[in-house]
Parts: C-alpha cells; structure tokens; sequence
C-alpha cells in the first residue's frame, strides 16, 4: 500500500507540473504581441512574479506590476519592426534613423493598459498597448496646424479599398490616422461614406472634400 501511495504522489505530482507547464505555455501565447488594425494598436501582455522575500502579497505589488510591464513592452518592442509600411518595406527599415527609433521607443515607453489583475500571491498579469497612431506620428515630422484649426469631419468611412492594413497610407493625399475593418463599427454608422477610386504606392485615392489631417479614416477594405 505504501507503494502505491508513493507511487500515486510522483504521478500527481508530475502531473501537477505538466499542467503548470500547459498554463505557462497557454498564458505565453495569450501574452503574444499582435495586432489589431480595426482597433489600431499593437497589444500584448506580461506577467510579473511576486518577489518571495517581500513581508507581505500587497508590498510584492509594487514591484510586480512594473515587471509585468516591462514584459508587455518588450514583447511589443519585439514584435514592431514587422509591421508593414504602405509605401513598402517594414518598420525594422526605418529604424536605422534615430529620430524615427527615439520616437518609437518612446511610443512604446507610453504603452496604454488596458487590463491589470493582480494576483493573490502578489504577482501581476498586465495587457498593454501602443496605438499604431503613434507609431505613423514617429515616422513623420509634426503636421502644421491650419490658421483656421482642423474644421472637418472627424471621421469619414472609406468603402471599397483594395489594399492591405499598413503604417502611413494617405487619403487623398491627407496623411492621417487610418482603421481597417471589415465592417463599420457602430460608432462609425453616421459618418460620410466615400468610395476608394485606387489604393496603390502607399496612397489612397478618393473624392474627399473637406477631410483634414485630423481626420480619422475608417477603411473598409474589399473582401
């Protein structure tokens, strides 16, 4: 019987680790950078491990959560020089300038949370993002801001672009903020609707009117 005891605490006790392993290997993937151009950031998550010696789980906190964004900003920094740029290339070529790199570390150094749980143990699971908007803004120099101010629409629906998601497109020679969707958000319904001409070489081409730089594309893109 004794035995068999022994026996049956090794084999829960490997079992108990080869699930522990799964939920890393889970939560790993769950953390990884990706993106979401119909919201317009890069996000990802990071988990900081409470430090053992802390006197209590609630000093463990401190420390914690600024290792776990630190962790969510690394797989975000490690995942941005992937992302294509519409006029061809990706970001990893524009980074060879230290203007545009100071920039994006920056973006990044600013990451947005948007989830935080803490741990009972005194460790933090924290998800981070970057807008791609601040991404575009650190590959171009600051925009003048019109005598008049920005007095158009602050969104216009893009219908009918052949074009894949990338950083920097411009719409009718406007360089602005972009979304690319498959279908137009709620909030987006009532916004003037126009038709892509042409998406090609980085542009956009469309009859717009009254857009401004301040203006927010939303994209929708053929299917």
């Amino acid at each position: 019987m004794r035995r068999i005891a022994a026996s049956a605490v090794v084999a829960l006790g490997a079992l108990g680790g080869l699930l522990s392993g799964v939920a890393a290997a889970d939560r790993d993937t769950a953390d990884a950078a990706r993106v979401d151009w119909a919201a317009g950031w890069v996000i990802a998550g990071g988990t900081g491990l409470a430090d053992r010696h802390a006197p209590s789980p609630a000093v463990a906190l401190g420390t914690s959560r600024r290792g776990a964004e630190d962790a969510a900003r690394r797989r975000i920094a490690q995942a941005l020089g992937a992302l294509p740029l519409a006029a061809g290339g990706t970001l990893s070529d524009r980074l060879r300038d230290a203007a545009v790199k100071a920039g994006v570390d920056a973006a990044v150094e600013a990451a947005i949370p948007v989830a935080a749980e803490p741990e009972t143990d005194g460790s933090w699971h924290v998800t981070l993002a970057v807008p791609l908007e601040a991404l575009r803004l650190a590959l171009a120099a600051p925009r003048p801001l019109a005598a008049a101010g920005d007095r158009g629409p602050a969104t216009i629906v893009v219908d009918g672009v052949a074009a894949r998601p990338a950083i920097g497109w411009t719409v009718a020679g406007i360089p602005a903020a972009t979304l690319w969707v498959k279908d137009v958000p709620a909030w987006a319904r009532g916004a003037p609707r126009v038709t892509a001409r042409s998406a090609r070489a980085g542009a956009i081409d469309a009859d717009l009117a009254s857009a401004t730089p301040a203006t927010l594309f939303v994209i929708v893109a053929k299917r």
